[in-house]
């Protein structure tokens, strides 16, 4: 299983992880929401505030392109090993077959307090642009895949912590 694990990075391996992601929230539209990404006691944290004020309520944050993402080429979907806050949220894909606004993506709502596993079928995966389907995109292929990401977008203001121990391939 090939991927990101958070549980073995520590140091400057941790570091160098957490600056491959960046924000990308509603500031972008005049919205307030912030975010960010941080590598922590051998974790991974999506963390931040939604705020609906402005027409926003979005936060995300993508990473940038690496080994991972062309390690996707062969397999049968993504999982990933998660820890909620009960708050929904989306696993982000960026394909060369859509473009640069659009994306693939699959919704996820994670208990509270309870780590927990999702395993994704790449045809789970509907492409999307802001907010609306894209019916007519191609389904998604993995080898078109060179940026993942992760986005909150559940109508609710207030703090969040998504907090994630790995991302993989899988068969």
């Amino acid at each position: 299983m090939s991927g990101l694990n958070f549980t073995l990075l520590a140091g400057d391996a941790a570091e160098k992880e957490a600056q491959r992601w960046y924000a990308v929230n509603d500031g972008v539209m005049g919205g307030e929401s912030s975010s960010g990404f941080r590598v922590a006691e051998g974790e991974g944290r999506f963390v931040g505030s939604t705020s609906l004020a402005n027409g926003g309520g979005f936060a995300s944050i993508r990473r940038e392109p690496a080994a991972f993402e062309s390690s996707l080429t062969g397999a049968g979907g993504v999982a990933m090993r998660v820890h909620g806050d009960g708050r929904t949220y989306q696993l982000r894909l960026k394909s060369r077959a859509l473009d640069d606004g659009s994306a693939y993506r699959v919704a996820f709502t994670p208990k509270a307090d309870e780590w927990q596993t999702w395993r994704f079928a790449w045809s789970e995966f509907e492409a999307v642009r802001r907010g609306k389907r894209l019916d007519a995109a191609p389904p998604l292929a993995p080898g078109d895949i060179y940026q993942l990401g992760l986005l909150i977008a559940d109508r609710r203001a207030g703090a969040f912590c998504l907090r994630l121990g790995h991302i993989a391939a899988i068969a």
